[in-house]
C-alpha cells in the first residue's frame, strides 16, 4: 500500500483495526515524509509519533535509495505489518559504499568519533553525516524506529557523553522519544538531545527556509549539540 505521510493520518483506526490488529501482511511505502513545500497540510511530520504506538507494527527510516530498496524488500518478506518511511524528492549519496545487510532493529554504524554519538533517522542521514565529519562524532544510521536497536544504544551509553537523535518528524513522541524511553527504561547513565520539528505547524516556504525557521540546517544543529555538551561541562 503506497500512501502519503499525511493522508495516512486519515487512515489510523483502518490501520489499528484492519491490519495490525490482525497482524496481516501489508507493506506501507509511506510516501512524502517530512517538510513539504506545499505547507503544513501536506507536510508528514507526525507519522512516527502516531504508528510507534500501534502493537505489531514494523517501522524502517531508510536513509538512502539503495536502503530504502532493500527495506522494501525486506517488508514485504516480514510476516506482519511494515512502514518504510521516506520523502519526496531525489536521493541523496549513500551513507557508505557498501551497506550492511537489513536486520530486524538492527542499525548501522557509519562514522567513529569520540564524545557525541547522533542517532539519524531516515532523510536526515546525510545531515548528520555532514555534522559528524565534521565534529569528529560518532554516526550511527538506526535504521529502525521500531524495533530500535537496543544493543547498539547501550553499547555508545558506555563510551559518549551525549546521544544526539535526529529525525523530520516532530519531537513529541518521535522517534527521539523511543531513545529517552529506552534509555530511561534501561536506566542507561547518558544523557540526550532531541532535535526535530518543535511543536507547530511550519509554514509554507522552500525546504531550506523551512529548515532555517525551525532551526534544523547544519550550523544550527551544531550550536544546538555545543550548547548542551557545555551544560554538560564536557
Amino acid at each position: 500500500c503506497a500512501i502519503y505521510s499525511t493522508f495516512l493520518q486519515r487512515a489510523y483506526d483502518q490501520l489499528i483495526h484492519d491490519i495490525a490488529l490482525q497482524n496481516l501482511d501489508v507493506l506501507f511505502a509511506v510516501d512524502r515524509a517530512g517538510l513539504l513545500e506545499d505547507g503544513p497540510t501536506h507536510s508528514g511530520v507526525f507519522d512516527l509519533s502516531f504508528t510507534r504506538a500501534i502493537p505489531n507494527l514494523i517501522i524502517m527510516v531508510p536513509a538512502d535509495e539503495h536502503d530504502m530498496l532493500r527495506m522494501l524488500d525486506f517488508g514485504y518478506q516480514h510476516p506482519g505489518p511494515c512502514i518504510v518511511r521516506y520523502p519526496r524528492g531525489s536521493t541523496p549519496e549513500p551513507l557508505r559504499e557498501t551497506s550492511s545487510p537489513i536486520a530486524l532493529g538492527k542499525a548501522q554504524q557509519i562514522l567513529t568519533g569520540t564524545s557525541v554519538a547522533l542517532l539519524s533517522f531516515g532523510a536526515t542521514g546525510a545531515l548528520a553525516k555532514s555534522i559528524a565529519e565534521a565534529e569528529t562524532y560518532t554516526m550511527i544510521d538506526m535504521r529502525f524506529v521500531k524495533p530500535l536497536d537496543t544493543d547498539i544504544i547501550e553499547s555508545l551509553s558506555k563510551t559518549h557523553n551525549l546521544l544526539v537523535t535526529l529525525e523530520e518528524n516532530t519531537i513529541s513522541g518521535g522517534a527521539g522519544s523511543a531513545v529517552n524511553e529506552l534509555v530511561h527504561a534501561l536506566g542507561l547513565p547518558i544523557d540526550i538531545l532531541n532535535i526535530g520539528i518543535p511543536d507547530q505547524f511550519v509554514e509554507q516556504d522552500t525546504p531550506t527556509n523551512m529548515h532555517n525557521s525551525i532551526n534544523l540546517n547544519q550550523a544550527q544543529i551544531t550550536a544546538k549539540i555545543h550548547q548542551r555538551l557545555k551544560h554538560l561541562g564536557t
